[in-house]
Order: C-alpha cells, then sequence, then structure tokens
C-alpha cells in the first residue's frame, strides 16, 4: 500500500466544523536561533537582549543586562574589536548595527546616574585567591562574588586595571571611566592587595587557606630582539613607553621615532610617540598591510594622525643616527624571506613591539600543570590543574584582547563555582546560527548607521584626549533600532496578521505566540513573512 505524504487525523465528534490540520504536509514552529552577534562575543554577552530593552528606551534594564556578563560596558564600548560588527546580519543589507557604541552610551549612562551592579550572592563559606587585576581577574572576581564567594584579589602594580590601566593610552580609555567601572566591581566586598607579587602560588594559597586560585597573571614582559647599536640607551620596549606615559613620565624619544612590529600595541606605541612630540612615527613591519595582525580601525586612526609604514622589511642595525633595514619579501606561503637588499631609515629611537611574554614562575613548584610555549593548558572550564588552579587572559592560549579576557574570568568564575560544589561545567546546547538568509528583510528600512563624534586632527596628533565621544540619547536609540532581532521572535505581529486561517495565537506578557494545529493547514505563509526567522517548517509526523 502506497504511504501517503502527510497526516490523516480523523476527528469524531468535534464541535470545530472547520479544523484542517489534517491537511498538513509541514507545520510552523517558533524557534529560536543563535544571533550572530551573541555568537561572536568573546564575553558572552546577550547582545540581542539588551539591545531590545535599549531600542524600547528602557536604558537601565538593557545595562543590567549587559552588566550580567560584562561589568565593563563602559570602558569595552571604547576599547573592544566588536566582532559582533563583523559578524552582524545588517552588514548584509547596509551597514552593520553600530553595537560597540551604544555599549559605550549604556556604560556611561550608568556611570552618570550611580547604577549599582549586582549583589554579592549569599555567603558559601569559600574563598577564592585571584591573581592579577587586569580585566581577566576583574570579571573573574565579579562573578565569582555573585555566586556568593569571598574573594581575595592581589596585583602587583599600584593601582588595578592591568593593561587597561597599563597599556592602553588614554586617548583610547581615559582613566576616570576605567577607575569609576572597577571601583563599582571593588564595592562588591572583593578584598584587594596591590603591591604584591606572588612568587609561589602553592604557599600564597595554603597561607591564605584558599579553596581555589585565578592566575590572570597577563603578558608583561616584552619579547627582546639583539640589534647591534651604538647606544643602546636608544631603543627601547613599547610596553615600557606606554607603561611610563600612563604614570606620566614618559620617556625622551626624539623626533624621529621608528617601531618595530604590526600588532595593536606597536600601532598604540606610534600613536603615542605623536603625542609625545615625534614629528615622524614610523612603523617598520616585516610583512604587508595585509598580513598586519594590528586592528584595521587602530591601522586607519594611525595613518590619519601621521603615522607612517614600511612594509616588507626588517630592522638590521642602529648605525649612529639612523636604523639599516633590510628590505623582505613573501614566499609562497606568505612568510618573509630576506633579500639581500637595504635601506636606510633616519631615527633617533628604536621601540620594539615584538610582542609580550607571561611570567609563570609562580608555577614552578605546582606538579599537574602543562605550560606550552609560554601559556598555561586549561580545560573548557578554564582550569589548569586537577586541584583548583585557574588561569585565564593572556595566560592561556587565545586572543590578546581584553574582551577574550573578560569573558575568560567569567567562564572560569562559572568553572570554579562547579569545582567548588564538587561539580563539572557543563554548557547548554547551542541554537543553530541565524544566518542572513533566514531573515526577510523585505520589512526593514535603510536606516543609515550612526557615527560617533570624533575629535580634530590637531588635538588628536598632539594630546592624549580621547578621540571619540559618544552617541547621545536619540542616536543610541536609533541606532539599536536598527537591531534586525536575528532568529529571535520579537513580537511584531506578522505571522498573526498574514495566517489565513487564525491558527495564531497571541499569548500576551511577552509570551509570544503558539500555532492552533487544529486550523493551521501548514501553507507556510507565517515563515515566509517572518522579519526574524524565527519559524520553521517541519515535516509532519505520520
Amino acid at each position: 500500500m502506497k504511504e501517503l505524504p502527510f497526516a490523516i487525523t480523523l476527528e469524531v465528534g468535534s464541535s470545530h466544523a472547520n479544523r484542517t490540520g489534517s491537511w498538513r504536509v509541514e507545520r510552523p514552529v517558533y524557534v529560536d536561533r543563535m544571533p550572530p552577534c551573541n555568537n561572536a562575543c568573546p564575553a558572552g554577552e546577550n547582545i540581542q537582549r539588551w539591545l531590545y530593552e535599549a531600542e524600547s528606551g528602557d536604558y537601565e534594564t538593557a545595562w543590567r543586562q549587559l552588566a550580567d556578563d560584562n561589568p565593563f560596558p563602559a570602558v569595552m564600548g571604547r576599547i573592544c574589536y566588536h566582532p559582533c560588527e563583523t559578524t552582524c546580519n545588517r552588514a548584509q543589507l547596509n551597514e552593520a548595527v553600530g553595537i560597540n557604541s551604544i555599549e559605550r552610551f549604556l556604560g556611561d549612562l550608568a556611570i552618570e546616574r550611580g547604577w549599582p551592579l549586582p549583589r554579592a550572592g549569599s555567603d558559601t563559606g569559600k574563598r577564592v585567591l585571584v591573581v592579577g587585576g587586569g580585566p581577566s581577574g576583574l570579571s573573574a572576581a565579579y562573578h565569582l562574588r555573585r555566586l556568593g564567594h569571598e574573594v581575595r584579589l592581589v596585583d602587583s602594580a599600584p593601582e588595578l586595571g592591568g593593561m587597561m590601566r597599563y597599556g592602553i593610552p588614554a586617548y583610547r580609555l581615559p582613566r576616570e571611566v576605567l577607575v569609576a567601572e572597577v571601583e563599582r566591581i571593588i564595592a562588591l566586598g572583593i578584598h584587594v592587595e596591590l603591591d604584591h607579587t606572588v612568587h609561589d602560588i602553592e604557599s600564597e594559597r595554603r597561607n591564605g587557606g584558599f579553596d581555589a586560585v585565578f592566575l590572570a597573571v597577563g603578558a608583561q614582559l616584552a619579547r627582546r630582539v639583539e640589534i647591534p647599536a651604538g647606544d643602546s640607551s636608544r631603543i627601547l620596549d613599547a610596553v615600557s613607553l606606554l607603561h611610563r606615559t600612563a604614570e606620566h613620565d614618559p620617556p625622551l624619544l626624539g623626533r624621529r621615532v621608528a617601531i618595530y612590529g604590526g600588532g595593536d600595541t606597536a600601532v598604540d606605541a606610534a600613536r603615542t610617540a605623536r603625542r609625545l612630540g615625534a614629528t615622524d612615527a614610523v612603523i617598520v613591519y616585516r610583512r604587508n598591510r595585509e598580513r598586519m595582525p594590528a586592528h584595521g580601525d587602530q591601522i586607519e586612526e594611525a595613518i590619519e594622525e601621521g603615522v607612517t609604514m614600511r612594509w616588507l622589511s626588517t630592522v638590521s642595525r642602529f648605525e649612529g643616527d639612523h636604523l639599516v633595514l633590510e628590505k623582505m619579501r613573501l614566499n609562497d606561503k606568505g612568510f618573509p624571506e630576506p633579500t639581500g637588499e637595504f635601506d636606510e631609515l633616519d631615527a633617533d629611537s628604536l621601540v620594539l613591539a615584538l610582542g609580550q611574554d607571561t611570567d609563570l614562575s609562580l608555577l614552578d613548584e605546582e606538579p599537574g600543570i602543562t605550560i606550552e610555549e609560554g601559556v598555561i593548558e586549561v580545560s573548557p572550564a578554564m582550569m589548569a590543574g586537577g586541584n583548583g588552579i585557574f588561569a585565564g587572559g593572556d595566560a592561556v592560549p587565545s586572543e590578546r584582547t581584553a574582551t577574550v579576557a573578560i569573558g575568560h574570568g567569567k567562564r572560569a568564575a562559572r568553572g570554579i563555582g562547579a569545582y567548588l560544589a564538587g561539580q563539572i561545567l557543563v554548557d547548554p546546547p547551542c541554537n543553530e546560527l541565524a544566518t542572513f538568509d533566514h531573515l526577510n528583510t523585505w520589512y526593514y528600512s535603510d536606516a543609515p548607521r550612526t557615527r560617533r563624534p570624533e575629535l580634530e586632527q590637531a588635538r588628536r596628533q598632539s594630546t592624549f584626549d580621547e578621540i571619540f565621544g559618544g552617541l547621545t540619547e536619540d542616536n543610541a536609540l536609533f541606532e539599536a533600532r536598527r537591531c534586525l532581532s536575528c532568529g529571535n521572535c520579537f513580537e511584531c505581529d506578522n505571522c498573526f496578521g498574514v495566517c489565513p486561517d487564525n491558527a495564531v495565537i497571541k499569548l500576551g506578557g511577552s509570551a509570544r505566540y503558539e500555532f492552533d494545529y487544529d486550523f493551521c493547514k501548514g501553507c507556510g505563509i507565517c515563515a515566509q513573512e517572518c522579519p526574524c526567522g524565527a519559524i520553521d517548517m517541519v515535516p509532519e509526523r505520520i
């Protein structure tokens, strides 16, 4: 007997004479998909959710949703490289939503209005040591306090913030913004000890009676390279330059400064040199621009400020008042090779920005921890050893950005919480990604992206004033409303309005909708007309 491609349901004694569910080959179902912005956020923010609250004008609720994952909205709204925007589906329609600028608006508003972070959780009786007061350590301390654990945070520097304070220049991150968000975290009851260097993690843990440890020691040791030079005092590293400048004790660089390296630290060093009076700030990099690891926005802003580039070049030696550069070429695998051809570059000083290493000597006596290529191997829960030592940020294999470090701190706190409870951290299943092809963009207007105000060029080259301003409330509201709500119902009523059979039921109270399958014929109009791709048509079960 031939099998029918649809289900037949015989309704006996029904009071609904017009039921048509038995006609269906497919039925519509409401689904929740993973928005690409959420998926790309290293800090694990529920971006779509806080954008939804922001576009309604409920800024405090939006900020609280954001701060639930990331206690640094005002900081990250300035220094995050916003991979969320790179993956934003709206970019395929016109331009990505300005998520980063809205985050900054919410963060600044919270500081202005004095909104406090959520209170610490009920006391668990457990004590956790956090080593390192940078973004990862502060994030971990925040989330650990919310879980109710006692936290002691130690740092070898005189002030908290790590590379956010000592490595990122003030023109990108004003110190008063950083201080405001750090103090708000510490106010949760975190015990802080500054100017304290941990030499042996096991003795520190034992003497303090800690149940677990989180290592967020960062990467603040500048890598060096041997460059022949008659006057080595004219060679310094970028980490020292940025650190001393942050402490208002900048070194003397001269008028012509060369910066050797191609990462974000090299670009920050070059831009800082310009602000310290250098007429020529030249970045020397052995590959081309396409292979430069620095983020594109940073490079563009540096060029606008007068920083120049010497691509495919490496520093051979320092002679008198100039550098000798060897020209490079890229082989078929993209690696630089020497050409034997040389050039000269006038320079009063050379700044080395060749990367940073992590000082892990505090683990010398600690068994069961694997260190490969200068970083600590960790489990998915960020555990470095079976005895309750966790690690994150620049100390583990990952991209070295503040946003990644913040995400590590949150994840480690949850891993520590599970460990202290005798459990294993298990991630919930991840929804299917909401790709652009799921959307019905006919419903969205061609709204242009809002631009943040920018400091004029003359002041950018001579002061450390912040380069970019924030959005106004009107601009932030407009920008938030450009979100497409990819993959998740935002109760637009489209399905309710287009259904020819009145098979869509409004549940009310933000509960969305449900289908009455007694009346749905499975025509699929609701799925076709859903703007955000929150309805799927699935085969009817036989």
